[in-house]
């Protein structure tokens, strides 16, 4: 019997793949757990449309992200720490607090989770941090620390 499987079972296949099992298996496991539907060709066709929406998703988000990318790059954000004698910087810039300028300064919500810093900030002057904003995306964006 051809099942399609509405989640991964391990042994056996993916959420979304067309498998063939023994009848009592599918009858007796993959049916009544919810695991899998038979691969009747109403249930196929619509996996098909639900794959081809789920793709134009991904490449509306793809788009999305890339828009959002050249906007960062264009822009900037500028930060100002604490500094004392000799231009020593007290503190640092975080990946939180650039997320909070760029809302603040750009007007664009990044998560501080995207924001890729290796570590804090802890010299004056321009620095570019990567941001990822998808899989396939990353922007560059371009921060600049001044002293208080």
């Amino acid at each position: 019997m051809k099942v399609i499987l509405l989640e991964d079972v391990k042994t056996l296949g993916k959420k979304g793949e067309i498998v063939n099992v023994n009848d009592g298996y599918a009858r007796n496991f993959i049916l009544p757990k919810k695991l899998g539907l038979e691969a009747t060709s109403k249930n196929l066709n619509d996996l098909k449309l639900k794959k081809a929406n789920e793709a134009r998703l991904a490449q509306e988000q793809l788009e999305e992200a890339q828009a959002l990318g050249k906007k960062i790059e264009a822009g900037k954000v500028e930060l100002a720490i604490k500094v004392g004698e000799g231009g020593r910087a007290f503190g640092s810039v975080s990946s939180k607090e650039i997320a909070a300028a760029v809302k603040e300064q750009m007007g664009y919500d990044i998560d501080k989770k995207k924001i890729q810093l290796k570590d804090a900030i802890k010299a004056l002057g321009t620095h570019t941090v990567p941001v990822k904003l998808h899989p396939k995306v990353t922007a560059e964006l371009k921060v600049i620390v001044t002293g208080a």
